[in-house]
């Protein structure tokens, strides 16, 4: 079972500014390097609260390079509907040079409405975007000559500099919810899944069935070739006692909570997505985090038994924990972490 923190910015301005919120991620990840754990995690999004100090993961992870030794960089995800594979194969391969082949790639479909209408990309084109994204960017790692002509690019004789430090190129993954299309495309590809928990347990769309056909579509694919990989994000707070936990994890998950609802609401204005934003003031306020939350939280005894549901349940190698949810500070970020590294880890 490996572990690493996962990073999801979900601060609005005017309670934490982009300079505190980078000055202690940067610093939780050197913690976590320290701390054995083996990936830092850092995902793309735009415009809003939910997730717009990180437009760049690979920007953030180069930063992590410069100041780690061992851990690795896994993008959670890059969203390939937003970018040309010929600059994302680029920059990828950049930030590979630069930690020596530490590097992870993780992309995402996206799910955000108002996303998509600011870079004027249809949605209904979002799963054909992404996987002719992703199969140019693995062709111009691995090819010497590449010509691609799909509705969304095209291009000719293309030789992409740097080359990948890891070869043939570096551990792809591909995020994926409840869609089993989605988990078949990952298994025939030979990919990692990685997978996230929404914050409220009646939305959690994901289950054990998809992530089986993930890992049966996987080994009929591809035999023993590679192993099937199977990681899952979701917000982590340990302290001595379970009171303590939750009194420190109880406001931030519902400040996570509140910013992850206000992105979600945008799908509204979607006819058939309607219930993807319904979630009003009301149920907000009488919110329990113990009940309905999908947060890991409380003392290492706790923790411990909480993981090994979740492992049990999901199928799970992987933890990729969420440390910063709620505009958590540096203080409280690595207080959970050091005891999590101390005890937790070990009793697994």
């Amino acid at each position: 079972m490996r572990h690493g923190i996962s990073l999801l910015p979900d601060c609005r301005p005017e309670r934490r500014s982009a300079v505190d919120y980078y000055r202690d991620v940067l610093a939780i990840s050197r913690f976590a390097d320290i701390a054995g754990l083996d990936y830092v995690k850092m995902t793309e999004h735009h415009l809003g609260e939910y997730g717009g100090y990180c437009p760049s993961p690979l920007t953030f992870l180069s930063a992590v390079a410069a100041q780690t030794s061992r851990i690795r960089l896994m993008t959670g995800a890059v969203l390939p509907v937003f970018h040309h594979p010929i600059q994302l194969a680029a920059q990828v391969a950049q930030v590979d040079a630069i930690s020596a082949g530490r590097v992870d790639v993780g992309f995402g479909r996206a799910w955000l409405p108002y996303e998509f209408e600011a870079f004027g990309v249809p949605m209904d084109e979002s799963r054909a975007r992404y996987e002719a994204t992703i199969d140019a960017v693995i062709r111009l790692w691995t090819e010497r000559s590449v010509d691609e002509e799909t509705p969304f690019f095209s291009f000719r004789n293309a030789h992409s500099l740097p080359h990948v430090t890891q070869q043939p190129h570096p551990p792809v993954w591909g995020a994926a919810v409840k869609s089993p299309e989605s988990f078949q495309w990952l298994g025939e590809k030979g990919f990692g899944v990685m997978l996230a928990l929404a914050p409220i347990k009646q939305q959690v769309g994901l289950s054990r069935h998809l992530v089986d056909l993930y890992r049966q579509t996987h080994l009929e694919t591809h035999g023993q070739l590679n192993r099937p990989r199977i990681a899952l994000s979701t917000p982590l707070y340990v302290a001595e006692t379970d009171a303590a936990a939750y009194r420190v994890a109880e406001p931030l998950y519902r400040e996570y909570l509140n910013v992850w609802t206000d992105a979600a609401s945008s799908w509204s204005q979607y006819a058939g997505y309607e219930a993807m934003g319904r979630t009003d003031a009301k149920q907000l306020q009488s919110f329990d985090v113990r009940r309905q939350g999908t947060a890991v939280i409380g003392s290492p005894e706790s923790v411990v038994e909480q993981i090994q549901e979740l492992r049990e349940t999901y199928g799970i190698d992987t933890f990729l924990w969420n440390v910063d949810f709620g505009g958590a500070d540096r203080a409280q970020m690595e207080s959970s972490l050091r005891l999590f590294a101390d005890r937790v880890i070990p009793a697994l």
